[in-house]
């Protein structure tokens, strides 16, 4: 009986073994060098361990240095693929001009900015687009310094204030959203383009008020309260419902992934950005984000497709 249940065991992990083998893809090698925004960073992270599964012998490097910092290489042709969290500016797609570089550019999800404060705040639990125009806007430098300044039932208590950093595309987003001019707020907050600092400033910090991605948010919930945001109609918070259907207005937003046409050249580059449109709505969703509709995940397959094929048939 010990020597069946023996045979039988070595039976099912040499069959375990042999459809993990049969699963990977060891005639793919290379190189796929990948930076840019910190807010796309989880997804492109979670895709890329996923395809390191199936084509072990390729490297797939991830970085994050922020929208803007990954666009700086990206128009000078040094990485392959750069994660974005605002389209291209017009400046930047000059440079890349300038330096023949042309690159196609996909739709992979959609992101709402969180607005948080710590868990210990008992008083601000919905804030209004002009109130936060108020604290962000370059006038505010200096003079708006206390929460009873924005309502005057909040506290007599210094407000600190957390965001991105100058090179996020989620700074360029919230500035032109909140401020009302791309690139445009007040200097005297701690800025960051690693998410992962903001969360701990504001999650140390009784007075702080921050905005990120609603992935960190979500990562992060037992140390964050979320802030409902009141357009002129009601205040709303961040979720995959209020996201999609742009009731969480105007702090909702899609990202992107831009890949160097020259790159998609190469086998491994086409393979990874194959696979990551095939597995961008479920990855999405496990790191927090809000994944395309149906149709719209068909149009950027069909818009990879395409480019692929006239790219080939040159």
């Amino acid at each position: 009986m010990r020597k069946n249940l023996f045979i039988v065991s070595s039976l099912i992990l040499l069959f375990s073994c042999s459809s993990n083998k049969s699963e990977q893809r060891n005639d793919l090698s290379g190189v796929v060098n990948v930076d840019g925004s910190s807010t796309v960073y989880p997804i492109t992270e979670a895709v890329a361990e996923e395809f390191k599964k199936v084509y072990p012998n390729v490297k797939v490097s991830v970085a994050l240095s922020g929208t803007g910092g990954g666009f700086k290489k990206f128009v000078r042709g040094e990485t392959d693929i750069n994660n974005a969290s605002r389209p291209i500016a017009p400046y930047e797609d000059s440079i890349a001009k300038v330096n023949n570089i042309k690159y196609i550019e996909l739709e992979i999800a959609y992101d709402g900015l969180a607005v948080v404060v710590n868990p210990k705040n008992n008083w601000c639990n919905e804030i209004k687009v002009e109130e936060l125009k108020k604290i962000w806007e370059p006038e505010a430098q200096g003079k708006i310094t206390r929460w009873n300044q924005i309502r005057p039932e909040w506290p007599n208590e210094p407000i600190h204030l957390y965001g991105a950093g100058v090179e996020s595309g989620t700074y360029d987003y919230f500035t032109e959203v909140i401020v009302g001019k791309s690139h445009t707020s007040r200097g005297d907050y701690t800025a960051s383009e690693d998410d992962n600092v903001l969360v701990q400033g504001v999650s140390s910090d009784k007075f702080a008020l921050g905005f990120f991605g609603i992935a960190y948010y979500e990562e992060n919930q037992d140390k964050l309260k979320l802030v409902a945001v009141d357009n002129g109609n009601g205040p709303v918070l961040p979720n995959r419902e209020t996201v999609m259907n742009k009731t969480y207005s105007p702090l909702s937003r899609p990202l992107y992934i831009y890949i160097n046409n020259k790159a998609a050249e190469r086998k491994e580059i086409q393979e990874f950005v194959s696979f990551y449109l095939n597995k961008m709505n479920e990855l999405s969703i496990e790191v927090g984000y809000i994944p395309l509709s149906d149709e719209e995940t068909k149009l950027m397959k069909e818009k990879w497709q395409k480019f692929l094929q006239e790219h080939n048939n040159k």
